[in-house]
């Protein structure tokens, strides 16, 4: 595996956009962009070997894909909760779409993607608490849509239609502090896409180094989705 400093790895990155179109070395992995580049920079996968690098990350992304990037992973508080397979999976959760296929028939689900700016079809979002400091997980049975209706009668019956209580939430401070530290400086690349006869290329066209971290500006980008 090689290693890289700061300045070495911004040259390898500069030739590598100038290679243009380079063809997907992890075909049908959407994490494929990617595992390219890393091909491309022989480093093991989510390694960035350069000095002090655990102050730096590299992120990739198709420039035009739906997919969102994951900054970075924190459990909500109170953490001894364990939320998410002791309240929302049992409690809100739906059947698995491949229980009794791949998983057991009484397999239950719950993924959400939400966001400050408006709710889920199953009433879920976020609220920025000024007050108090934190970034809490709302449900709100209201905006659920009518056709998770029948799904919504087996809220009401398991724990009722009311706010979450207890109320997941991050902290300012914790949220900022793991911030600080994960994304103080990014490598963050967006990738231009196309097939040739079904084949997936990429181009990694768009390079940027990111420093720093706006607590403020970050709070915003929340509220403004």
């Amino acid at each position: 595996m090689k290693t890289y400093t700061k300045d070495s790895l911004i040259q390898a990155l500069l030739a590598i956009r100038q290679m243009g179109w380079i063809k997907n070395a992890r075909p049908g992995n959407a994490g494929g962009v990617g595992n390219t580049l890393e091909d491309l920079l022989e480093i093991e996968e989510n390694n960035l070997p350069i000095p002090n690098a655990a102050e730096w990350e590299l992120k990739t992304t198709r420039a035009k894909g739906s997919s969102l990037t994951t900054g970075f992973h924190i459990e909500p508080s109170p953490t001894a909760y364990k939320f998410v397979p002791r309240i929302l999976l049992p409690l809100y959760g739906w059947p698995h779409e491949k229980a009794g296929i791949k998983y057991p028939a009484d397999e239950m689900s719950f993924r959400q993607t939400i966001n400050a700016c408006g709710r889920t079809d199953r009433g879920f979002g976020i609220n920025i608490n000024y007050s108090e400091r934190k970034i809490e997980v709302s449900f709100d049975y209201r905006a659920v849509a009518s056709k998770h209706s029948d799904w919504l009668k087996t809220v009401e019956t398991r724990v009722g239609l009311t706010e979450l209580s207890p109320q997941p939430y991050w902290g300012f401070n914790n949220l900022f502090h793991v911030l600080g530290i994960k994304l103080k400086n990014c490598f963050y690349i967006k990738a231009q896409t196309k097939k040739i006869e079904g084949v997936e290329y990429f181009w990694y066209k768009e390079i940027y180094m990111l420093s720093g971290f706006d607590q403020d500006r970050f709070i915003m980008a929340l509220e403004n989705c």
